[in-house]
């Protein structure tokens, strides 16, 4: 019986896995379909990008296609008026995802998890108190995965309300800080295989980054709650 239940818990984590590695292998191929169509896409109407956003939506929220890389693209192509294509982009991915969670009977696993770590209780608890002040600090992280903790957070009980306005707050600067970096790139090979280049960039993502970290951390240390 205990080796059936760990092998049906299992599968988050096997899932966790692949979306971490996933989305390395596709933005490696991504990136070099993008260098050798350069022109092609330059030659792209809004129309196609608005298109190609729709399709790219449900890639992002499989962990094909990290929104983080898609800004540099779109900012690239499209400029500042990409924006509101990738703000919609990730709103769409995360309400994916929490329906994904939920076809995967996330409530089970929650209980799972609480019967097997009784101290994850404490834990679940604390986040459904705080998960708007966590949301919006993983989501300006420009390092944590998109998708896993979408996954997380839906599969921790998040209400769907504070995913999508913690997560919309959280991912804005972020997003334009990316469309800033390809809209003043030169060239799409050098954007998209040094994403972080220029000192400007690097200090802000260090920023958000400390920022991320140190709201999260907050969270753990924070024994009261």
């Amino acid at each position: 019986m205990e080796t059936s239940s760990r092998r049906k818990f299992s599968l988050p984590v096997v899932i966790s896995i692949l979306l971490a590695v996933v989305p390395l292998l596709t933005t490696s191929l991504a990136t070099a379909w993008a260098v050798n169509h350069e022109s092609m896409l330059r030659s792209w109407p809004f129309e196609w990008w608005v298109g190609v956003t729709i399709v790219l939506t449900l890639a992002s929220s499989l962990a094909l296609t990290p929104p983080t890389f898609l800004a540099l693209v779109y900012g690239y192509f499209v400029g500042w008026a990409s924006l509101p294509l990738l703000f919609g982009l990730n709103l769409g991915a995360i309400a994916i995802i929490y329906g994904l969670a939920g076809f995967m009977q996330a409530s089970l696993i929650r209980g799972y998890l609480v019967q097997v770590y009784p101290q994850t209780a404490g834990l679940l608890r604390r986040f459904q108190k705080n998960e708007f002040r966590l949301i919006f600090f993983a989501k300006l992280s420009p390092v944590l995965p998109f998708a896993i903790t979408n996954l997380f957070f839906a599969m921790a009980g998040a209400r769907f309300r504070q995913v999508l306005i913690g997560g919309t707050l959280g991912m804005i600067p972020r997003t334009i800080l990316a469309v800033w970096a390809g809209r003043e790139a030169q060239n799409i090979r050098y954007l998209l295989e040094h994403p972080n280049e220029g000192l400007f960039t690097k200090i802000v993502l260090i920023i958000l980054i400390v920022i991320s970290t140190l709201g999260i951390g907050y969270f753990f240390k924070d024994k009261n709650e």
